[in-house]
């Protein structure tokens, strides 16, 4: 039984007290949607969380803690909607399971303006805004800190590794705290690069640890790690287990990687990710349950303003 089963109706009850709004922005004559969280504090530090590909911005907030997190520490937490559910990150069609978003989107320009909207009404603080994503979302996420970086406090990927195309797109105006969370069963993103496993996934991704070294290089890290802790095997019915990967980077621009062994293409997380649970771990492989992805990607987050 998952670590969270004992609390999940009081998570649910929490859940519906959460003050949510849906609204629109137009970027470019194209009417764009999200879902806002806003914090009684304001302005308060902003989360931008990216959903995957056949998602919405509303699956992140019934199957991940970020509700639950961004209520119980006073910040802001949006989830936009990508069109088709997918977004135009920086990888060719090729490198895209299924579907993309119409040709000639620029989801760049929507985020961007939609950050600009919540800091302009005094939601959002501009020197905390962070942006994440998982899968498509973290691909996105990465593109938008390769292209506007000036946005950002910092980002982080989970179940996503770069392309050739994505990293030669990238050249950020500076760089920034970077947190990955992948996992080494992943049928679709392989930890250790190119095609994954599955019939859905597509070729030429790189391995996990040549994304490390990446983002790495660009903050001026050593190539080494720094530390590697095991953490806590909270849930043993889930047959994965977290190791922490810690790098030895100038202050303030941390690196880290968070692998979840035995991990499949899944955020790790105190509530299914999916709304069948059993076919998505056939499909995609186990959920860990011994970290949950938004509690550990806001603590990292938390500690760069």
């Amino acid at each position: 039984m998952r670590w969270w089963t004992g609390f999940s109706m009081f998570a649910v009850a929490l859940l519906a007290a959460v003050p949510v709004h849906a609204d629109k922005i137009d970027v470019g004559g194209t009417d764009r949607s999200y879902i806002v969280m806003r914090s009684p504090k304001k302005p308060a530090p902003l989360v931008v969380v990216l959903h995957g590909k056949t998602q919405s911005g509303a699956d992140m907030v019934t199957r991940t803690a970020w509700p639950l997190v961004a209520k119980r520490d006073d910040f802001a937490v949006v989830f936009p909607d990508g069109l088709n559910h997918a977004w135009a990150d920086a990888r060719p069609d090729e490198r895209r399971a299924g579907n993309g978003p119409p040709e000639g989107t620029d989801d760049i320009a929507f985020i961007a303006a939609l950050v600009d909207k919540l800091v302009n009404d005094g939601t959002a603080d501009a020197k905390r805004v962070y942006v994440t994503g998982i899968s498509n979302g973290g691909a996105m996420a990465m593109t938008l800190l390769c292209n506007r970086a000036d946005l950002f406090a910092a980002g982080a990927s989970v179940i996503m590794n770069l392309t050739d195309e994505l990293a030669a797109a990238c050249h950020p105006s500076r760089s920034l705290p970077m947190l990955m969370m992948n996992g080494t069963v992943d049928p679709l993103i392989p930890y250790e690069g190119g095609r994954g496993t599955s019939y859905f996934a597509a070729n030429g991704y790189w391995s996990t640890e040549k994304t490390l070294a990446f983002w790495r290089g660009l903050n001026g890290c050593a190539a080494a790690d720094a530390a590697v802790t095991e953490l806590p095997d909270k849930n043993p019915s889930d047959q994965s287990t977290v190791t922490q990967i810690a790098s030895r980077c100038p202050p303030g621009h941390d690196v880290a990687l968070y692998r979840v062994n035995n991990g499949g293409h899944r955020m790790p997380g105190m509530f299914p990710d999916a709304r069948f649970p059993k076919l998505a771990a056939a499909l995609l492989g186990p959920q860990n349950g011994d970290i949950d992805g938004a509690e550990t990607i806001w603590a990292f987050f938390s500690r760069f303003p």
